[in-house]
């Protein structure tokens, strides 16, 4: 059989085109099985809760199911270690937030790096934190707990779970804007520390407000900021921080999704159509509301966006840390 160079020319360029052909095949095809998304926390918290509702709607757009595995320990690195290490094939994801993905990077000792072995995937939601205090405390707003911090250096206390939890971390934030110092409480966990708050044996503390919203609601606490530019609509007559005279100290627990670093851009691709065709649920969007999440803006949901300011976040807060000597117990 007699070969022309254009046949062989031919079956060149298709040999050439096989590599691009059985990539979007593999893209096509994932997810082959069902998808793991690793929360590296117990069962029954906000973060478990808010992967669930996630996980439960992103399904149909996968056509696998996504199983929850919760695994505590270690303020979440045993989780996202064992992402890190996985198969970047998509199905082993992780989420995680501001103290898994970035304040452990400036305390703890990692066998993983927190920005740059993981692929992200999605900015999901964010939840601001507010400065709370014991009903009988002195001060009535802002400004009057600050002077009242002012007369009685150290002597004031801030109840935070952990030695490196964000209650500790952002209220080292707050000294530093305000010029103020005080005595840190631990606690093994944010609902013994509302009860103390409660009971006033400790003066205020920096928390999520879906953690505390009910308390404030009853009129067992006081709030005297919200940590964000704008009010929360969940509680309209708390002002803002930029609001009481000291703009920029924000501080919010923000959620996002991972992958193991090296997983391709066409499974990445999918899995954020599928958190994007999610988050715009307005079943999805109610029960994360109801949990105090906001979901992010649609043009912050992409990967890049969720890199840049995943980037920008240990900028800020490892700077923080170190200056203020926080280490993990």
């Amino acid at each position: 059989m007699t070969w022309s160079r254009r046949t062989f020319m031919g079956l060149t360029a298709g040999a050439a085109a096989l590599p691009a052909t059985w990539s979007r095949a593999c893209a096509q095809a994932y997810p082959s099985r069902p998808i793991t998304m690793i929360v590296p926390f117990p069962a029954g918290g906000p973060t478990d809760t808010l992967a669930r509702v996630l996980a439960e709607r992103m399904r149909p757009t996968l056509g696998q199911p996504v199983i929850i595995e919760n695994i505590g320990g270690a303020g979440g690195t045993l989780a996202t270690t064992r992402v890190a290490r996985a198969a970047p094939d998509g199905h082993l994801i992780c989420l995680g937030h501001w103290t898994t993905h970035v304040l452990n990077g400036a305390v703890f000792a990692l066998p993983y790096d927190v920005l740059h072995d993981f692929e992200p995937v999605a900015w999901l939601t964010d939840a601001p934190q507010w400065i709370v205090a014991r009903k009988s405390h002195p001060a009535n707003n802002l400004h009057e707990l600050v002077a009242w911090l002012k007369a009685n250096p150290d002597k004031g206390t801030a109840g935070a779970v952990g030695a490196v939890g964000s209650a500790r971390v952002t209220g080292a934030y707050f000294q530093r804007g305000t010029g103020t110092s005080f005595q840190f409480v631990p606690y093994r966990g944010a609902a013994p520390m509302i009860a103390d708050l409660i009971a006033g044996q400790i003066d205020m503390t920096f928390t999520q407000l879906a953690g505390s919203l009910e308390q404030y609601r009853e009129g067992k606490i006081k709030a005297f900021a919200v940590m964000a530019r704008s009010r929360w609509w969940a509680a309209p007559d708390v002002p803002s921080v930029d609001e009481t005279g000291l703009p920029g100290l924000h501080v919010s627990i923000w959620h996002a999704l991972w992958l193991p670093k090296g997983a391709s851009r066409e499974i990445v691709a999918r899995l954020n159509t599928a958190v994007v065709e999610a988050l715009a649920d307005p079943t999805v969007r109610q029960r994360l509301a109801d949990l105090g999440q906001e979901v992010v803006p649609r043009a912050q949901q992409t990967p890049e966006a969720l890199r840049a300011h995943h980037k920008a976040e240990i900028e800020k807060w490892w700077p923080i840390i170190k200056a203020a000597g926080i280490k993990a117990e």
